[in-house]
């Protein structure tokens, strides 16, 4: 998967304090989600925002829910919209046990810039979390452009991603694990997975961190989330053994509730569908 370069952009940069809220609208200056956006993406310059508290907590980020909207009485109509603004931790507060499994397969343009990550020197370990921020961005728009059920990335700024808030209303959707779906609604929800798998498989990429933590199920449906660390399956050595724990990972959990799947068949047909290409 080939990243671009993203526009780096302070906050501390906005001149006069918003009518409302605690900030203007973030839009100007960022990197942006692929087009056509959806409709509930705001991007007049006269919005505001505002931090409703955080939603997730994480060795390299934290996820917040940010409302944003154009306050009443300007010139563009008066919207909202809920963001889940996942705000990735600088170098000295991340842990980068999990980087070099993933990294494998990834290339950066200057040697410097490889030798200093490899050594997890001061300014290496910038580099990774500012690469993680910029991989899991990429991954969501390509894989939102495949149809793929993940949420929308709606923009980047230095280490803070803006996206869609999987919910209703400002409440986020509850993740996999934490539910009890009914047995009839398993096997549509087992397909939905598959489906999305495949589509992935047949690009040659994998999740790499899949369970029922990083899937959240919102009116019968699954939405995979947390994609920084998506891995090729043939470029990466591991490539393989991180699909393997991806297909085990979800089929036990299907398993255990009461609707039991071929994790050697769904396995089998991913490495099918990653290898078809070569």
């Amino acid at each position: 998967m080939q990243f671009q370069e993203h526009t780096s952009f302070s906050f501390d940069s906005l001149p006069d304090s918003p009518p409302e809220g605690e900030r203007w609208s973030s839009w100007d200056g960022a990197t942006h989600g692929p087009q056509p956006r959806p409709d509930w993406v705001i991007t007049a310059l006269g919005a505001v925002e505002a931090d409703l508290g955080i939603l997730k907590t994480g060795k390299e980020a934290d996820v917040h829910i940010v409302r944003r909207w154009v306050p009443d009485g300007t010139a563009a109509p008066a919207v909202d919209s809920y963001l889940a603004a996942k705000r990735y931790r600088t170098g000295e507060h991340r842990m980068f046990h999990r980087d070099a499994g993933y990294q494998e397969g990834r290339r950066v343009r200057r040697s410097r810039e490889m030798r200093a990550m490899a050594r997890r020197t001061e300014f290496g370990r910038e580099l990774l979390s500012g690469q993680w921020a910029v991989a899991e961005f990429e991954a969501l728009g390509a894989l939102w452009e495949l149809g793929l059920p993940v949420p929308y990335p709606v923009q980047l700024s230095d280490r803070e991603m803006l996206m869609e808030l999987v919910g209703d209303e400002g409440m986020a959707a509850p993740r996999l694990a934490q539910t009890r779906p009914s047995v009839e609604l398993l096997p549509e929800l087992f397909e939905q997975l598959r489906s999305a798998m495949v589509v992935l498989a047949k690009r040659g990429w994998t999740h790499g961190d899949l369970s029922a933590y990083n899937v959240l199920l919102h009116r019968d449906s699954l939405v995979l989330i947390d994609w920084p660390q998506i891995v090729d399956i043939i470029g990466n050595p591991r490539g393989f053994e991180f699909l393997e724990r991806d297909v085990t990972n979800m089929c036990r959990w299907f398993t255990a509730r009461g609707y039991a799947v071929d994790e050697g068949q769904l396995l089998g047909d991913l490495v099918a569908e990653a290898t078809s290409r070569w």
